[in-house]
């Protein structure tokens, strides 16, 4: 015996065709029904034209266009340049999050006004640009956080493509009918890895005393000691990773002593770069000459910046913006 089997209908834009099957028809007519697809009524959406579509926004004139971006230039180019002019990792970081929301707010704006049409192509490069850069900003305040960048100039490397990207935007749109674009006034450098040599003051203050101070840098970053008497610094050392070097003609006093390590020195702000921790000694170390008739006896240290078997000194963590630079 024969499977029944299936048969598709197919709905057709005018006319309803049946589906027929291998069974006989009745006899007197065709199987056939004839209509018009989208009512009963049989009318035509619309009165049978078009569909009516939403009028298109009305282009800004150039003198208008320019108020818009002029309106958000001082906010969008004092972002930047307050990124560039930060000082401390704290500030930074603070910085980094104010410039995100101020272009990501200024690319929104942009984005929701028609210019001129002249000028169409330059100002969805440069609306594309903001976007991009108020994205990068976000990944970057991230490695601010993070402690994976700590200076401004780290930052701008970092963001080196997209500035340089926005600069372009903007220098096209400004060129096109001298619209006020040009928010990006700073220059970011190369990626650099810049070591002072071991042993190099930072600072060096007065060191005619009897004592030293050795230290032992066995981590895998450079580190700069500092060792503060009371509210002054004594002195700031520059230690290579895997090295040591001893402070000779320390002078007696109690003594805090703080280090941080990092990677990439930058002489001018006095910090590292790039991978920055802070920390202190917990412990106040005292260096006291002793004189008696027949001897003089001083205190000499040693400390270790790495963590060591039978190590007795505990260290904190030190908020960046009360670490002594």
């Amino acid at each position: 015996m024969a499977a029944p089997r299936l048969i598709s209908c197919v709905l057709a834009l005018a006319t309803l065709t049946a589906c027929s099957s291998s069974v006989p028809s009745p006899t007197g007519g065709e199987p056939k029904v004839s209509g018009v697809a989208g009512g009963s009524d049989g009318a035509v959406p619309n009165g049978g034209g078009t569909v009516a579509s939403s009028p298109s926004p009305t282009a800004l004139t150039p003198e208008a266009y320019k108020e818009e971006l002029d309106r958000r230039h001082k906010s969008m180019a004092g972002a930047i340049d307050a990124v560039a002019g930060a000082r401390g990792v704290k500030t930074l970081d603070q910085r980094v999050g104010r410039a995100e929301e101020a272009l990501s707010g200024a690319a929104d704006a942009l984005a929701a006004i028609t210019p001129p049409d002249a000028v169409r192509a330059q100002h969805d490069t440069y609306v594309s640009s903001l976007r991009d850069l108020a994205t990068e900003l976000g990944s970057t305040a991230g490695k601010v956080g993070a402690r994976d960048l700590c200076t401004s100039s780290a930052v701008l490397t970092d963001l080196d493509d997209r500035l340089a990207a926005l600069d372009e935007a903007g220098e096209a749109l400004q060129s096109a009918g001298d619209f006020p674009a040009d928010v990006v006034d700073v220059k970011a450098a190369d990626r650099r890895t810049r070591r002072l040599s071991n042993g190099s003051f930072i600072r060096q203050g007065t060191l005619n005393g009897r004592s030293s101070l050795e230290i032992d840098n066995g981590g895998a970053s450079d580190a700069v000691i500092t060792v503060m008497r009371g509210g002054s610094k004594a002195f700031s050392v520059y230690v290579r990773k895997k090295t040591k070097f001893k402070v000779k003609g320390v002078r007696d006093g109690n003594y805090k002593i703080y280090f941080t390590h990092g990677v990439d020195w930058d002489a001018k702000s006095r910090a590292f770069t790039r991978d920055c921790s802070f920390e202190r000694f917990q412990k106040t170390v005292t260096f006291k000459t002793t004189f008696t008739a027949t001897q003089i006896r001083w205190h000499d240290w040693r400390i270790t910046l790495h963590a060591i078997s039978g190590g007795n000194a505990r260290t904190s963590q030190v908020d960046p913006e009360d670490f002594p630079t």
